[in-house]
């Protein structure tokens, strides 16, 4: 029998297996553990013959997802292919299983959970942590190694399909989720555990806030704004996170596309930020540059610029073209060695040359398991945003309620938002009204109108490039029958909103996803107003992937929820919150505009911003941080134990909440701080700076406090270094942005 190599010498540290395997692999080997795998199509079944044509130079990634397939299927196909490339490659190196996972798992099958706008919604990091490393378990149960999440994009333009991938419009929730995303994902650092896998920060940077809201659109922003508010969750995820990967955004940054910014990957990530891992490029964002942009003449000079510019790994095949590169020496083979390294060391610390393959009675086990079906509930109850309850219309009283009309195009359907999988068990409204009504209370149902005229599962809509609008003469018949449901009823329930094609991630001119307008499409709207005049109590659920313009709601329904998309389990939270089980604590991570004309509508905007228009409120519909509660609460007792501290010193801001209503129930307590006098550079009118959501009792109290430094106070100023300032600050704490108590606090010099 052959005496092993070095590299497949377990008892050897990895740095020594590196430098054993790099020294015995070709080019063409070294550039194919940089790219996507070619010759076999998602979903195909596996063909040793193509693999022997397309994998002899071995493969960096294979797809965990492997739709349509279920758990037992992709299993097997991901075990015949490990199985070829450690018995019929040369070195006999094993494939990083690679998928998405911005809420759960995007395979059949695996764990849905809310989308990450509405998990955001929950402002709960110990939940979101908990969510990431269920989903990395069942990745890894599934044969994933290696996940492009989580979306760490400031959203500030609502237009963009993809705000529902992203965790708001503040910077500070974002970070706070986003590490806790990592961790979740990785642990406290990645070390190839059983159950974590490599997560990616994505997009970097600045893909939130594109030029008209079109994705992949130019963004053209000041390095003030640029450091402090739009690197801000990328920076907290390299440094507080250990995030293992990142990916470059399709955009460009004044006038450099990010796939050939030197300065952003090279100088600000790797130098000032320290970032050891690797940098991968977008889908298909290296062939961009000469598709796209036209900075490159064809994908073997946009290969060359951007490795040279610090995208060290691809989605797509373009880095093959840098063994030629290597060849006529413009560009140094050990510069390659290097990026060839961080992708294998990634597989040293998993233990895959030792053993790639995943047991599949275990992963039928862990997938979509109880326990993790009871987090998606969990999720979605604590994602629910109440908007408005005018009169106390909500909890619904099930006992003296005879009928309830539950109306709309999200009523019956389960609509789970973009990077969805196929869940095992989804329930939708519908369904999950009627099981908790059981014989108590008649559910009557009426689609009232359609949203596209496609059906299907979220993934279908998703993937699907023609988006036709609903049929007029279909809705009419549709609206005229929901009035008749809705007149018979005792209350109603609109389910509206957004589905997966209304909203999702225009990736070509042939799959759009971006809307100019905030209005509910289709004719949700004369739905809705059709069922008001009916005079019955109507309650209003968005299961939506963006804010809505919905001024004629907020004037006219008494209630009014918001969902966004609330994963498999959605019906049920649903459920729970509409008749009093669940008491909703859920607060907006994003502002609500009244019209698209007054994008951006960000809160933490300066002085000089929202001076106004003619014949218009300039003031959002709902603001950041805004969500009601059954309950009420008081915020009383708010002291510093410290007048002033200097630049260096800390104080602490305390006070009392209490519970001050009849039920049990969650707070959002938010610290937002301002410079009440800046030295030159203007500042925004308030920053969120730390926030903490609690339960409480009926007239229980909890004692809160924060800490308020250099971390809080400083800013760049006009030299672009990281000052705190001389002079007064106004700290302000409460249940949003709009609604809080302040006090002032002093900084004073040395």
């Amino acid at each position: 029998m052959p005496k092993p190599h070095p590299y497949q010498n377990p008892n050897l540290s990895i740095d020594e297996r590196l430098a054993d395997l790099i020294s015995r692999m070709t080019l063409a080997e070294k550039c194919a553990q940089l790219v996507s795998t070619t010759g076999l199509a998602e979903g195909e079944p596996f063909s040793v013959e193509k693999a022997r044509q397309h994998w002899k130079d071995g493969v960096a990634y294979l797809s965990a997802r492997q739709r349509p397939r279920g758990t037992r299927a992709a299993v097997r196909f991901l075990n015949a292919a490990q199985k070829f490339l450690r018995e019929e490659t040369r070195l006999g190196i094993p494939a990083l299983g690679i998928g998405e996972g911005l809420h759960g798992f995007m395979a059949n099958e695996a764990t849905s959970f809310p989308q990450a706008i509405a998990l955001a919604s929950a402002w709960d990091p110990d939940l979101h942590e908990r969510v990431f490393s269920t989903a990395a378990r069942e990745m890894r149960a599934r044969g994933a190694h290696y996940v492009l999440s989580p979306v760490l994009d400031v959203a500030r333009d609502p237009r963009w399909g993809r705000t529902e991938e992203t965790y708001g419009e503040d910077p500070y929730l974002i970070s706070r989720l986003g590490v806790a995303a990592v961790r979740g994902f990785q642990g406290e650092a990645f070390t190839g555990a059983p159950d974590k896998v490599l997560a990616t920060a994505k997009h970097f940077s600045a893909h939130g806030q594109p030029e008209g809201g079109t994705n992949s659109a130019p963004a053209n922003y000041a390095e003030r704004m640029l450091r402090e508010e739009l690197f801000a969750p990328f920076e907290a995820a390299v440094s507080e996170g250990g995030v293992g990967s990142v990916m470059a955004s399709y955009n460009e940054i004044n006038g450099i596309p990010v796939h050939i910014n030197e300065w952003l990957l090279r100088d600000v990530l790797c130098g000032e930020w320290g970032f050891t891992g690797f940098v991968i490029s977008d889908g298909w964002g290296v062939d961009d540059l000469y598709r796209l942009h036209f900075v490159a003449a064809d994908a073997a000079e946009a290969a060359e610029k951007a490795f040279t510019s610090g995208v060290e790994a691809e989605l797509g095949t373009c880095l093959r073209h840098l063994a030629a590169a290597v060849e006529a020496g413009r560009i140094p083979e050990s510069d390659l060695d290097r990026a060839v390294a961080k992708v294998l060391r990634v597989k040293f610390m998993l233990g895959l040359f030792e053993d790639p393959y995943v047991d599949e009675e275990a992963a039928v086990a862990i997938i979509n398991s109880a326990e993790h079906r009871a987090l998606a509930l969990e999720a979605a109850r604590k994602a629910i945003v109440l908007l408005k309850n005018e009169g106390g219309l909500l909890p619904l009283d099930m006992d003296r309620l005879g009928s309830l009309a539950v109306i709309g195009p999200n009523a019956a359907a389960v609509r789970l938002g973009g990077y969805s999988g196929d869940p095992l068990k989804p329930v939708s409204v519908l369904d999950g009204l009627r099981q908790k009504a059981g014989d108590t209370l008649e559910i009557r149902y009426a689609e009232g109108c359609g949203l596209t005229q496609a059906e299907g599962t979220a993934l279908d809509l998703w993937f699907r490039d023609e988006v036709l609008p609903a049929d007029p003469a279909r809705d009419a018949v549709l609206i005229a029958e929901a009035v008749a449901v809705a007149e018979k009823a005792d209350a109603v329930l609109l389910v509206l909103g957004d589905n997966e094609q209304t909203c999702r991630e225009g990736w070509s001119k042939d799959h759009l996803g971006d809307r100019d307008s905030l209005d509910l499409p289709g004719r949700q709207e004369e739905l809705m107003r059709a069922v008001a005049a009916t005079g019955k109590p109507v309650i209003l659920l968005l299961i939506n992937g963006r804010p809505a313009s919905i001024n004629f709601a907020a004037e006219h329904i008494p209630a009014i929820l918001e969902g966004w998309y609330l994963g498999e389990a959605g019906g049920h939270a649903v459920a729970e919150v509409l008749f009093g089980e669940t008491n909703p604590g859920g607060k907006l991570p994003i502002t609500f505009p009244r019209s698209v004309g007054q994008i951006p509508a960000y809160y933490y905007h300066k002085p000089s911003a929202r001076r106004g228009y003619l014949f218009a409120d300039v003031s959002p519909l709902f603001p950041f941080g805004h969500g009601l509660s059954y309950t009420t609460f008081s915020y009383k007792n708010l002291r510093l134990d410290k007048a002033s501290i200097r630049p260096g010193e800390t104080a602490t801001l305390s006070l009392e909440v209490t519970n001050t209503g009849e039920r049990a129930g969650d707070e959002v307590v938010q610290l937002y701080v301002r410079d009440v006098l800046s030295n030159c550079v203007t500042r925004p009118v308030k920053l969120l700076k730390g926030f903490e959501r609690i339960t409480l009792q009926p007239g229980e109290t909890s004692t809160l406090s924060f800490k308020i430094g250099r971390e809080q106070l400083q800013y760049l100023d006009e030299d672009m270094q990281m000052t705190v300032e001389l002079g007064e600050f106004v700290l302000m704490v409460g249940g949003s942005s709009e609604t809080t108590h302040q006090i002032s606090l002093q900084v004073v010099s040395a």
